[in-house]
């Protein structure tokens, strides 16, 4: 990616305390023409100690921030913001139901809240 592009994109969300390479990667496939290449280029070593997905619950939690940031930016053409709802809808559905199994009711409300706001919307 050129810097250029990376800098229009406004960088990584440090706001984020992860998934901020989940969220750049929407933003980027949100404005430009992203071709899937069926071939590895890179191998991915995961569950190591020090890894952030091991620091944070529900790394889905971030995903979803993402993905409502996305949607409300208004840059989404219509099957890209379907696509982006679903996405979401997923998401929000798996984390209510982790919530309610935890006993964390402020968290099941919110992304019932979500849930429902998000299909009726679609």
């Amino acid at each position: 990616m050129e810097r250029s592009l990376y800098v229009e994109l406004g960088g990584f969300d440090e706001s984020l305390p992860a998934c901020e390479d989940y969220d750049l990667w929407l933003r980027l496939c949100s404005r430009e023409r992203v071709f899937y290449i069926d071939t590895p280029l890179l191998r991915k070593y995961g569950g190591h100690d020090g890894q952030l997905s091991r620091q944070y619950w529900g790394m889905d939690r971030f995903r979803v921030q993402s993905l409502i940031k996305l949607l409300k930016s208004g840059v989404l053409e219509d099957g890209q913001e379907r696509l982006t709802k679903m996405t979401l809808l997923e998401k929000a559905e798996i984390l209510r139901n982790g919530a309610a199994k935890r006993g964390k009711a402020e968290s099941v409300e919110y992304y019932e809240r979500l849930l429902i706001d998000y299909r009726e919307v679609s």
